[in-house]
């Protein structure tokens, strides 16, 4: 079975490096926070100013000045700290982030995405922070479902869509597998209840399988 949002945050969490700066994209990747160890050491960032961010705000934790980058409310963890939304941008920039996980409408097997806009004359963009963080951060990990809501696979040969950063993911976490990209191509890492035969059909793709990956996936 494809794996629900939250179960690809606990599996996308797992493989964050302890001790990691992060920035989680606004939508699914902020589901990642619920599932870090405090033991990790892993210091979340946000857009909106931030550093040292717990996760999501239940009940009477809920502070209305205390949002994350989508405006959802958050906890604070000891030693959290804020600055100014330019200074948190310089950071972005600055090559200060370790890994950023950024939802996509589309990715091509060489890591180039493209996250903002479907390029359709209504559509409404929304680039965000996203170019600063595709080239800022040191690995680029993007969360999305692997295909679009008219069954069409995100994982492409080539980007239709406006370009957020080129040759900038180098992993993408779907609900069905994950996959490494880059000069490469594409490579599958791990799978959730597909067959490997399947996932070829599924992403239309030429695909490599990882040595890690069971033979019998």
């Amino acid at each position: 079975m494809p794996l629900t949002p939250d179960e690809l945050a606990a599996v996308i969490a797992r493989d964050i490096p302890a001790g990691a700066y992060v920035n989680l994209g606004i939508g699914q990747p902020t589901k990642i926070a619920d599932h870090l160890s405090p033991e990790s050491g892993i210091v979340l960032h946000t857009e909106n100013g931030m550093l040292g961010m717990g996760p999501a705000a239940v009940g009477d934790e809920v502070d209305p000045d205390l949002t994350n980058a989508g405006k959802v409310p958050v906890t604070e963890l000891p030693g959290a700290a804020y600055f100014h939304h330019a200074d948190s941008f310089a950071m972005m920039r600055g090559g200060h982030l370790d890994v950023c996980v950024l939802g996509a409408l589309q990715v091509s097997t060489r890591g180039d995405l493209a996250n903002w806009h479907t390029g359709a004359p209504d559509a409404i963009p929304a680039v965000g922070g996203a170019m600063d963080l595709a080239i800022g951060a040191e690995r680029v990990f993007v969360m999305m479902t692997l295909r679009d809501k008219q069954g069409r696979s995100k994982l492409v040969t080539e980007c239709t869509y406006p370009l957020t950063g080129v040759a900038c993911v180098s992993r993408v976490y779907t609900d069905v597998a994950v996959f490494d990209v880059g000069p490469a191509g594409a490579t599958v890492r791990e799978t959730f209840g597909i067959s490997i035969d399947d996932l070829r059909h599924m992403v239309g793709v030429p695909l490599t399988v990882s040595e890690s990956l069971p033979a019998n996936a």
